[in-house]
């Protein structure tokens, strides 16, 4: 089987308490009482993580270092595990932006000490407060540098899509140091955050957790049409656990329109789809599966997957993806792409690229 790059693994604390060593002492009793300050409207009956992913010696599951390793890392073979965190940048989605950026260095301050020294096999993304574009630069300077930084991350959740020249400042400073920018679900519809559809809430987490695409579908089409790669050539983003099969509709729909309508957008050079193959990428999970597996892979080569997409297995979460079973058969070397080969070619020097006799053994 070819080497494993998991693009998305949720690290978290073990104890609220852990931060307060990184936290400033003026936001230590908001933080113990009220935590981030999200809401959370969509519960789910059956919890967020895995039964089996509680660590041997207690705590929430991701939240020991050392057990993931063993669990999962070595358990599928995995050459690095890249992680996302636990929803610390849904801060975006609070009034109070002095806080939230607090709240976001003291989560990246701590998990490199505990997470990033604990082996080499684990990357970190760079948390950062969308809310506060400035801020999240500075942030984004003052961690770039870090060998174990592949990546910024952004909550998808936001109160406006990420093409507005608002959010600028942050793609810059990522292109600047050459880390893709990073969205990852889960904060639609809570704190300041609009409805999590265009016709208002659903009503439980099912109906919430079907409609994430929407997400995704909205800031890829804001972020080719306000002209993002134009302004930064260099930048790419990853849509992680949104899923798959919404691309080509998007990009047959924005090709189409582009042809009629392009005096709006000026700037764009090329057809909307060309950007999004050139700078967007994907992650599997929560891959999608079709009554007829073969349509799945239909689906691959209308996205050059072997382009496009990265593997993730959203570990420790229910939804959690095996690399070992659920990719449909195809070319070993599309396999070979989506499992390791796109994400080293993403992130670059930052991950070591095992020899060829290493590959072999």
């Amino acid at each position: 089987m070819p080497g494993i790059i998991d693009t998305d693994v949720h690290q978290t604390l073990r104890n609220k308490e852990d931060i307060l060593a990184f936290l400033p002492k003026v936001w230590h009793e908001q933080y113990m009482t009220h935590g981030i300050g999200l809401s959370n409207p969509f519960p789910t009956p059956i919890g967020v993580n895995r039964k089996d992913a509680v660590p041997e010696g207690g705590g929430p599951a991701g939240s020991d270092p050392q057990f993931m390793l063993k669990h999962h890392v070595e358990a599928y073979g995995i050459e690095y595990a890249i992680l996302t965190g636990g929803g610390e940048t849904g801060v975006a989605l609070i009034p109070d932006l002095d806080y939230g950026n607090a709240i976001i260095r003291a989560y990246n301050d701590h998990y490199m000490e505990k997470w990033l020294k604990a082996d080499p096999r684990f990357k970190g993304s760079i948390l950062v407060n969308a809310a506060d574009p400035a801020e999240a630069a500075k942030e984004i300077d003052r961690l770039a540098d870090h060998p174990d930084m592949v990546q910024v991350i952004l909550c998808s959740g936001a109160r406006t899509p990420y093409g507005h020249r608002f959010y600028h400042p942050i793609y810059e400073a990522a292109e600047r140091h050459g880390l893709p920018v990073a969205l990852h679900p889960g904060s639609e519809g809570k704190g300041m955050a609009y409805p999590p559809t265009p016709v208002g809430y659903p009503t439980r987490y099912m109906e919430w957790h079907n409609i994430l695409p929407l997400t995704f579908m909205a800031h890829i089409n804001s972020m080719v049409c306000e002209g993002v790669f134009e302004k930064f050539p260099g930048l790419m983003v990853v849509a992680i656990e949104g899923g798959i099969a919404w691309l080509p509709h998007l990009m047959w729909r924005m090709d189409k329109n582009y042809k009629a309508l392009r005096a709006q957008t000026p700037w764009l050079k090329k057809l909307p789809s060309e950007y999004i193959m050139d700078h967007i990428r994907l992650t599997t999970q929560p891959i999608e599966e079709p009554g007829r597996p073969g349509e799945l892979l239909q689906i691959f080569h209308m996205v050059n997957a072997e382009k496009t997409l990265m593997f993730s297995s959203d570990y420790p979460h229910w939804d959690f993806d095996n690399p070992k079973v659920i990719l449909p058969p195809m070319p070993r070397e599309m396999k070979a792409r989506i499992l390791s080969g796109t994400a080293y070619e993403l992130y670059g020097s930052k991950l070591k690229k095992p020899s060829q006799a290493e590959v072999s053994r």
